[in-house]
């Protein structure tokens, strides 16, 4: 079968290879045999890739995750199907077109949902909804702010948030996105500009802002810690920019601010990761929770993929070539 391998880390360009490998063996007691269908490229596989986000051992197929169909189901295993989709296990190695994987924490996903949607369940969601639970306590009603909020993550954060009754505040590059993002039930939307805050604040009063999720980087950062309230959260996932984050040292000590990192590969993927993706999941098949995709592309023109992705845009790989 055929599969995306790297032999060595460095330039996606140049160690990202179509190979064949060896079929998977039938499913052991507690395992399923899946049939890999989409597998999204994110800009976190190419980290991977380069050495720089993680080094798994070497050879390694990448693929941080994807929706797969059940082909086979060994032995004491309940609550799937064959023919169901599933979504991947993160940092499984979605890019090949079958793998065998332990059946704990997959659930079939609800019937006639969008497949490329659901695609990309397995790791935007559940980071948009860890930084909600994970960073500090938030109530509903309270209001959340975040940069990139066109991003997947933030489109799932915005729909994640409205499900459990807190406000978001967006900001993005530009207005093109506007439309779509208040669809999606973001209850504020401005551009990512200095007078972000000021016209913000004539919004929501000085209603509390306990966390800030940032995914830029640079100076823009300090938008985010001039919106936070008393004792609030900046939380940062990714970076955009090719520069450090900005924190003001000032307004770090005077507001009592907290500032951490955060990577959804490093939370219990049974115990916390899954409860989020089954909440996010009907969002998913009901279209509440929609990423637009630039672009699909087969396993064969990997490098075509990878350019798209750099020049920006949702890229997934149609791993079944259906």
């Amino acid at each position: 079968m055929r599969a995306i391998q790297i032999e060595r880390f460095g330039d996606p360009a140049q160690v990202l290879r179509v190979v064949d490998i060896e079929e998977p063996p039938p499913p052991g007691p507690h395992e399923v045999l899946l049939s890999v269908e989409v597998s999204p490229l994110n800009k976190h596989d190419l980290l991977v890739v380069t050495g720089m986000l993680a080094r798994p051992p070497l050879p390694h197929i990448p693929g941080a995750e994807g929706v797969a169909r059940v082909l086979a189901i060994g032995a004491e295993v309940d609550g799937l199907q064959v023919g169901d989709l599933v979504v991947l296990p993160l940092y499984a190695g979605a890019w090949r077109e079958r793998l065998v994987v332990p059946a704990d924490g997959l659930f079939a996903l609800p019937a006639g949902g969008d497949i490329e949607q659901y695609s990309m369940l397995g790791s935007n969601p559940p980071a948009a909804g860890l930084m909600l639970s994970e960073c500090t306590r938030l109530q509903p009603g309270d209001w959340v702010v975040q940069n990139a909020a066109n991003s997947g993550v933030g489109r799932s954060l915005i729909a994640l948030a409205k499900l459990r009754g807190l406000k978001t505040i967006n900001l993005a590059r530009d207005e093109a996105t506007f439309a779509e993002l208040t669809e999606a039930g973001a209850d504020v939307v401005h551009v990512d500009d200095p007078d972000a805050v000021g016209d913000v604040r004539a919004v929501i009063g000085d209603a509390r802002v306990a966390l800030a999720v940032e995914a830029v980087g640079g100076p823009v950062v300090g938008r985010l810690l001039e919106l936070l309230s008393d004792g609030g959260w900046l939380v940062s996932y990714s970076w955009a920019r090719d520069e450090p984050m900005w924190v003001d040292t000032s307004a770090l000590v005077g507001k009592h601010l907290t500032v951490r990192g955060f990577f959804v590969g490093d939370f219990d993927y049974r115990d916390k990761v899954v409860p989020v993706i089954r909440e996010a999941a009907p969002l998913v098949a009901d279209g509440a929770l929609v990423v637009p995709v630039a672009g699909v592309y087969p396993l064969d023109h990997i490098q075509d993929a990878v350019q798209h992705l750099l020049r920006g845009g949702k890229i997934l790989l149609n791993v079944a070539g259906r």
